[in-house]
C-alpha cells in the first residue's frame, strides 16, 4: 500500500516526498513510480495509492498488474480510513479473483469496497459520512481495463497527445454537460470539487467503465492522480512532462509544481510507462 507524509516543515516536507517510490520487483513491461504529499495547507493525508503484481507466473499471466488511487472525504481521520479501505479491498479482491475477466473483477472490488466503507461507518459513528473516490486500473498483456468513481483522474498520454479517460463525478461536470458551464472554467469553479458519487456515499454505486479494453502500445504512458495534483497542472502541461521523463522524474517534478502553487489540497500521482 501507499504510504503517507507526515505534516513536516516546507524543507523537510519536500526533501522526503522528493524520493519517488518505484514499486519493488516489477516485472518487466512496466516502468512505474508514485508519490504523495500532504501539500501545504492540510495536516494529514487523506490519500492512497496502489501499485501490485502477483508473484508466481500464471497467476501474473491472467492478473497482470493492478493500480489505484484514492482521495478520502469525512473529516480528519474519516478520509484517510476511507481510502484505506477502498485501497485494500480492491487489492483483496482483484488479488482472489478467479475467472479471466478483469473487467469484471475490477467492477466487482469497486462494489465491495462501497459496502466495506459503509460497514465500517455504521460500526463507528464518529465517521459518518466518511467517503472516497476510487480510480483502478489492471494491464494484463497490454490490455487496460478500468474503473472510477469521483473525481481522481486516469489519463494517457501517447507521442504528443494527452488524453483524459475518465469523467469526473461532480457537480460541475453536471453543469459541463447540461452546457450551463463552459469546459475551460470548470477547472476554476467554485463548486469544482462536490462529488456526485463516491465509494461509501448512498446506497449503491455505479463505477465508470470503458467499453471494451484499451491496447496499449509501446511508450504509452499511464497517469493516475488525485484533484490535488490535476487542478494545479493543466492536461497539456502534464502530458509534455510525462513524456519528456522516467517515470521517477515525472512523479517529482508534477508534486513540486503543485507545491510552487500552493498544493492546497493533499497531491497524489502514480505514472506507468509501458516498455519493451
Amino acid at each position: 500500500m501507499g504510504f503517507r507524509l507526515r505534516s513536516l516543515s516546507w524543507r523537510t516536507r519536500w526533501r522526503a516526498s522528493a524520493v519517488a517510490v518505484d514499486p519493488k520487483n516489477a516485472k518487466p513491461g512496466i516502468e512505474a513510480a508514485a508519490l504523495t504529499d500532504v501539500g501545504l495547507q492540510r495536516s494529514n493525508n487523506e490519500d492512497s495509492w496502489l501499485y501490485w503484481e502477483p508473484e508466481g507466473e500464471e497467476e501474473f499471466r491472467r492478473k497482470g498488474r493492478l493500480a489505484v488511487v484514492a482521495d478520502g472525504m469525512g473529516g480528519y481521520e474519516g478520509g484517510q480510513e476511507a481510502s484505506r479501505l477502498a485501497i485494500e479491498t480492491v487489492r483483496h479482491i482483484y488479488g482472489s479473483f478467479v475467472e479471466n475477466d478483469p473487467q469484471k473483477t475490477l467492477l466487482e472490488a469497486l462494489a465491495s469496497a462501497h459496502r466495506s466503507i459503509q460497514r465500517y461507518a455504521q460500526e463507528h459513528p464518529q465517521f459518518q459520512g466518511m467517503g472516497t473516490t476510487c480510480t483502478a486500473l489492471s494491464i494484463v498483456d497490454r490490455q487496460l481495463c478500468f474503473a472510477h468513481v469521483g473525481d481522481s483522474r486516469l489519463y494517457l498520454v501517447r507521442e504528443a497527445a494527452i488524453s483524459r479517460l475518465t469523467r469526473d463525478h461532480t457537480y460541475v461536470s453536471r453543469l459541463v454537460e447540461s452546457g450551463l458551464v463552459r469546459s475551460e472554467e470548470a477547472e476554476s469553479h467554485p463548486q469544482r470539487h462536490i462529488l456526485t458519487a463516491a465509494l461509501g456515499s448512498g446506497e449503491a454505486v455505479e463505477p465508470d467503465v470503458p467499453e471494451s479494453p484499451l491496447s496499449l502500445q509501446k511508450g504509452d504512458t499511464l497517469v493516475l492522480c488525485t484533484d490535488g495534483l490535476w487542478s494545479l497542472i493543466a492536461e497539456q502541461e502534464l502530458g509534455r512532462i510525462v513524456q519528456a521523463d522516467t517515470p521517477a522524474e515525472s512523479c517529482r517534478l508534477l508534486v513540486r509544481m503543485a507545491l510552487e502553487r500552493g498544493a492546497p489540497d493533499n497531491i497524489t500521482v502514480l505514472v506507468l510507462r509501458v516498455s519493451a
